[in-house]
């Protein structure tokens, strides 16, 4: 056997090969790009508003998870352009900020404290801004139903009524109505569709209105006067609100200033002699003591926030 012939053939089907496997390689890149591009136009790799998402990879081994969905859904309802990946990033990142930051001012112990509440404030937020969504859009219902009402008068079918509320409103009810309006475009039924709505704004105003719309739509009968007389209550119920929050703004005010005293009294214990967190909190005592006072701060920031939750 030639020996150096057969090293010869070796080596160039090994260079076939390698050549083979670069161009497919390469074409399969090709084809991963494209699919990237069409996607950032109009998929899940852009946001709505166009802007291209962060932490892509994060975000899809998140989504993959219990807690990624829960996440994306509470996003979903709050209206930010964020995914649950970049959130998550934001979140981590801020708990490390905080933890470094508030274990220097005061102590490590402290940190570990601050990192916790941080965890709790994270999802505070999320519904903080879903409320102030909700707020938002219960505020343009009495222009929503008027808009439907002169819809339907003039005898147009509801999803059409739909349709034209979205191009006559300003967000977040384009926004929400759009996504209403873009189930029923797939097939939804109207019941389902309204329902997605009021489960993402929950609220009493809202969903007298669905309620309305949906037997109104299985009944087959006209929605006008119901609509108009809606308008009325909506109109009294948003005066309403608007003086209850004016009344309650001090109240709420006092459920902030209370836990940020309490930090004024740790730095000034502090200030007084240095290192004076550290060694209380060195002691099994002293963490019993913080962990307490903390809990019991927690507990007058609930209560207060409870108390001044007037239901209209």
């Amino acid at each position: 056997m030639n020996l150096p012939l057969v090293t010869l053939g070796v080596t160039l089907l090994g260079c076939v090969l390698a050549v083979l496997g670069v161009r497919s390689w390469s074409a399969g890149q090709a084809q991963r790009q494209a699919l990237v591009d069409r996607m950032s136009q109009s998929g899940p790799l852009a946001l709505e508003s166009g802007r291209r998402r962060r932490f892509a990879g994060v975000d899809r081994r998140l989504r993959g998870t219990r807690l990624g969905r829960r996440i994306e859904r509470s996003i979903s309802a709050t209206g930010l352009e964020l995914t649950a990946g970049e959130y998550a990033v934001y979140v981590v990142a801020a708990l490390l900020a905080l933890y470094f930051v508030v274990g220097s001012v005061f102590a490590p112990f402290f940190g570990l404290l601050a990192v916790l509440i941080g965890v709790w404030g994270a999802n505070g937020f999320l519904n903080w801004q879903r409320a102030k969504r909700t707020e938002a859009f219960i505020s343009q219902l009495p222009e929503l139903t008027r808009v439907l009402a002169n819809a339907t008068q003039a005898g147009l079918a509801l999803r059409t009524a739909i349709g034209m509320a979205v191009e006559e409103l300003d967000d977040p009810a384009r926004e929400e109505l759009r996504r209403v309006a873009d189930q029923l475009a797939l097939g939804r039924s109207l019941d389902d569709a309204l329902g997605d709505l009021v489960e993402r704004l929950p609220s009493r105003e809202l969903t007298v209105l669905v309620s309305t719309l949906i037997l109104s739509n299985r009944a087959g009968g006209t929605i006008v006067t119901s609509l108009r007389n809606l308008t009325e209550t909506l109109e009294e119920r948003k005066e309403t609100r608007r003086e209850v929050t004016t009344l309650l703004s001090q109240v709420k005010v006092t459920a902030v200033a209370v836990p940020v005293l309490g930090l004024g009294f740790l730095l000034v214990i502090n200030g007084m002699r240095d290192g004076a967190l550290e060694d209380m909190t060195g002691a099994l005592g002293g963490r019993v003591a913080v962990l307490i006072a903390t809990g019991l701060y927690a507990l007058g920031f609930i209560l207060i926030n409870r108390l001044t939750r007037v239901r209209i």
